[in-house]
């Protein structure tokens, strides 16, 4: 009997250890929950992905293939109770970084994660090096744990796919008449075409194109590209010297220009100064005869005496002033 009564109080502590205490969980701070019974997530009712602003990204004809449901998120906290049927599958949604050259499913790929390889327009094989910071979307679990099998690397195969193809057609973008005249005006060269030199410098917008194109990612695959930052772009070694003298050439002639440019503005400016100058001194000329001229019409106004008494009064300053007068005499 005693043995009957140890057995069912070692089955009842087995059984309270192994299912309420065991069922108890906590969720970290930096972490998000989601929980399953009998193998089907919880749901937020008959809601999807669709119905969220994230699906605004996607194409019309993804719509379909990208529905999933919304699933309860359990948020950081606890401690939390599930039953033995239930599972707890927690993710992580801190910001991570990670080489855009990085392969998930192949390690040594791209020179061992370092350098991602890529053809400009004009069959150069150029060597793009940065980095992708990345973060587990919490607004679609479900397509993150349940949705595809391995999502990061879909992720990385989707961004090394839209950066290649943009890179292969990758395009300067065309200056407007005003602008060009500005640059013109300004000294600027004419823009060289190789593309090696138009994709390094346009670098932000290659980065801003890549933001955009893959902001779709969190409907797709669960996961919120936050920035993507693409720091270097380096030609082939059989190249390098070749563009480097195109470089060095193209920073010649710009310098020579902006040169010649500046020689022009400053004789264009020492121009404008000496016309000021003769300006001036002509204004600094007339204006004593104009203020004269102001005054006699002043005098005329006081009548025909005043003004004869001052041109009498003039002659007569004009007499001590002077050493010797010669006056004309008339002949009879």
């Amino acid at each position: 009997m005693d043995m009957l009564m140890g057995a069912a109080t070692g089955l009842v502590a087995w059984f309270i250890v192994r299912y309420f205490v065991a069922g108890i969980y906590t969720v970290n701070q930096n972490e998000r929950a989601v929980k399953t019974r009998f193998g089907r997530a919880e749901r937020v009712g008959t809601a999807t992905t669709l119905q969220d602003p994230i699906a605004q990204e996607l194409r019309p004809e993804e719509t379909e293939r990208y529905c999933y449901p919304q699933v309860r998120v359990i948020p950081p906290g606890g401690p939390y109770f599930k039953w033995p049927w239930e599972k707890v599958f927690k993710v992580s949604v801190a910001t991570q970084t990670v080489n855009m050259a990085h392969d998930v499913e192949d390690p040594n790929a791209n020179a061992q994660g370092t350098i991602l390889e890529a053809v400009t327009k004009d069959q150069l094989n150029t060597g793009l090096t940065g980095q992708i910071r990345y973060r587990v979307s919490e607004k679609n679990l479900y397509a993150y744990l349940f949705g595809v099998k391995r999502p990061i690397a879909h992720v990385m195969g989707y961004f090394t796919s839209v950066l290649r193809e943009r890179i292969a057609n990758f395009e300067a973008p065309r200056e407007s008449a005003g602008q060009a005249a500005a640059h013109t005006s300004e000294g600027a060269a004419p823009t060289i075409g190789v593309s090696i030199n138009d994709l390094r410098k346009n670098l932000r917008d290659i980065n801003e194109h890549m933001d955009r194109e893959c902001a779709c990612s969190s409907a797709r695959y669960g996961i919120v590209l936050d920035a993507s930052l693409i720091t270097g772009i380096d030609p082939p070694a059989e190249v390098e010297s070749a563009l480097a003298a195109i470089n060095t050439a193209y920073n010649q002639v710009s310098s020579d220009i902006s040169l010649a440019q500046a020689s022009a503005d400053q004789t264009l400016v020492q121009s404008r100064r000496a016309v000021e100058i003769e300006t001036l001194r002509a204004q600094a000329e007339v204006e004593p005869l104009v203020t004269l001229a102001e005054q006699l019409r002043q005098l005329r106004g006081h009548g025909p005496a005043a003004l004869s008494a001052y041109v009498r009064n003039v002659r007569l300053q004009l007499f001590r002033r002077s050493r010797r007068v010669v006056l004309e005499v008339a002949h009879d």
